[in-house]
């Protein structure tokens, strides 16, 4: 035994021991990050505590059963919209080649750029009585009027279903597609050497791999239709967050909102755990060094129109009709011509704030993830849980859960100045954009924490093990195996994340600063006097600025993954290649 190192030895050397790595700051870190999310629900729950005993009865009785039902019923059908069209065409992109494939890899994330409310607004205009496919329809036929024929009621339930769906499956296409590609080709292979079907593979093999990031994706679109107050609203489906808005608004009961509220946030944190009990027990083997490189099955004929057709009906549906009617809008009321010089200063305090918030969301969940790996214990995994808790806070009510906890700690830094005899700064986080971005923390930390964890669970343990067992210190293993693994989940994340802050309204509505806009306020103030058309060029800006990270994010992914497949071998054939590091 002379001359050789044991490997706990060599661990010992850094400070952490091979099977147990000491965890102070990975605890302390999480406990932070749920923390700053329970703070404000703390908060909305001590506002829910002080309401009217006689407003609870009615609520009960006459307000909350029908938005349960109706809440219901909307989850119901955006879930079975987003995982048909999110996983449906991730597969086809990935296991087939037809023409356009390439166009699509990239065109069919593009619907997550645009508002639901704006979709909404489109939509009803498109298809309501006096809209223009009705108009047409009546011109052609001879009807002189809708007594006269059926068309479906854009302004329902069904109607918002689909909205929501047509706009949020990249949600599920974009966790399910990376999947996909990071998939075991040598599975796939031998599946079809043994003669099974292209549908058994997908049944079998490619679902079962992918279901951890569907059912992530999944989660996160459903959080993102709960939150939805402007669709909903404008299609008149009572939902339990409208009736927040409708009971703080025309009750004037603040309190009473918060109690419908928490009420929503037990039904959210049941779907969250249904979501971690559903992949509890799936596994993986690891990246094939070929992943990314299977090949891609021919079609021609029947097959091809239908792989075509498939591809084209989401992304015509929640990206290029809303597009078109938006530009033809700007063209038609001129609206580049006597183009508001406002809007360059919009748009840079919109960019500038979800810059600023992505950041920090991404760092916050990256870091949550990678401490539940490295703590393993229960503790860790309710912080976890709590930190994602803030996604099922309507925005409006989270900015007046947050008012209370930043003045304090506005007043406490004031008090502190008075004390060293300095200048009182006054409102520095309550009144300024530090108040939106820690909304936006606080309402999409759980973006980042779900899309980081699915991409964790790729990752096999045994190379953590492998790479401690060669010396490798953490910081080294997490920039040499963790960070360069996790690369395309990170991708994606940081665009979810970046986009959804671009298309926040109620928080930014409360929270922004004294004459400051972002665009979605600029396009509120619009939708609030009946005239949404006359926003058409704000939104345009959102499309255009969320249009270039999706780019980014799927041309990454296309070029990358294939490299850190390689990389995962060689990490796990000589772990020695990712010793050392600060």
């Amino acid at each position: 035994m002379t001359g050789t190192t044991h490997p706990a030895a060599s661990d010992r050397r850094h400070g952490w021991p091979l099977r147990r790595w000491p965890h102070p700051r990975a605890t302390l870190f999480l406990i932070a990050a749920a923390a700053l999310v329970l703070a404000p629900l703390a908060n909305l729950a001590l506002i829910a505590g002080a309401g009217d005993d006689d407003l609870w009865p009615h609520l009960a009785a006459h307000v909350i059963p029908r938005a349960t039902l109706n809440t219901v019923l909307l989850l119901s059908g955006v879930a079975l919209v987003t995982v048909v069209a999110g996983t449906g065409t991730a597969w086809i992109v990935t296991a087939y080649d037809f023409p356009g494939r390439n166009a699509f890899a990239w065109l069919l994330p593009l619907p997550l750029a645009f508002p639901t409310y704006i979709v909404a607004y489109v939509y009803a205009d498109l298809l309501g009585g006096v809209g223009p496919v009705q108009s047409a329809l009546r011109s052609v036929f001879g009807w002189s009027s809708a007594a006269d024929y059926w068309f479906p009621e854009v302004r329902s339930l069904g109607g918002a279903i689909l909205v929501m769906g047509f706009v949020l499956y990249p949600y599920v296409y974009l966790a399910a597609r990376v999947m996909f590609q990071t998939q075991s080709v040598a599975l796939l292979e031998a599946a079809r050497g043994f003669g099974a079907t292209q549908w058994r593979l997908v049944r079998d093999i490619a679902l079962p791999m992918a279901r951890p990031a569907i059912a992530a994706g999944v989660a996160l679109a459903l959080l993102e239709a709960l939150n939805d107050i402007g669709a909903t609203e404008y299609f008149g489906v009572q939902t339990l967050t409208l009736s927040v808005f409708t009971t703080w608004l025309n009750r004037s009961s603040l309190p009473g909102a918060a109690q419908i509220a928490c009420l929503m946030l037990v039904a959210v944190a049941a779907l969250i755990a249904l979501e971690h009990y559903g992949r509890r027990r799936h596994g993986f083997a690891g990246l094939d060094i070929r992943a990314g490189h299977t090949t891609r099955v021919a079609l021609a004929g029947p097959p091809r129109l239908l792989a075509l057709a498939a591809c084209l009906l989401p992304v015509g549906l929640g990206f290029a009709v809303p597009l078109l009617y938006l530009t033809f809008e700007v063209a038609a009321r001129g609206l580049l011509i006597g183009f508001d010089p406002a809007l360059w200063r919009h748009t840079l305090a919109t960019v500038l704030i979800a810059a600023a918030a992505t950041a920090l969301i991404m760092a916050l969940g990256f870091g949550a993830a990678l401490a539940l790996r490295i703590v393993r214990r229960p503790i860790a995994a309710l912080a976890v849980f709590i930190a994602g808790l803030g996604y099922a806070v309507p925005g409006t009510v989270l900015a007046l859960a947050l008012l209370s906890p930043l003045v304090a700690i506005d007043n406490i830094i004031n008090e502190a100045a008075r004390i060293m005899g300095l200048a009182t700064p006054g409102l520095i986080l309550a009144g300024s954009g530090a108040a939106v971005v820690c909304a936006y923390v606080v309402r999409f930390l759980a973006i980042a924490i779900g899309l980081a964890q699915a991409g964790l669970a790729r990752i096999p343990v045994d190379l953590d093990d492998a790479a401690r067992a060669a010396g490798a210190r953490p910081a080294g293993l997490v920039r040499s195996i963790h960070l360069p693994l996790l690369r395309p989940a990170l991708w994606g994340a940081a665009l979810l994340v970046f986009v959804d802050c671009l298309k926040e309204l109620p928080a930014t509505l409360l929270l922004r600063p004294l004459n400051t806009e972002t665009l979605s306020t600029y396009i509120y103030q619009f939708a609030t006097r009946g005239s949404f058309e006359e926003g058409s060029l704000a939104a345009l800006i959102i499309v255009m600025v969320g249009i270039v990270p999706v780019i980014r994010m799927v041309r990454a992914a296309d070029t990358v993954l294939p490299g850190l497949a390689l990389r995962a071998e060689m990490a796990r054939r000589n772990p020695a290649a990712v010793r050392g590091g600060a």
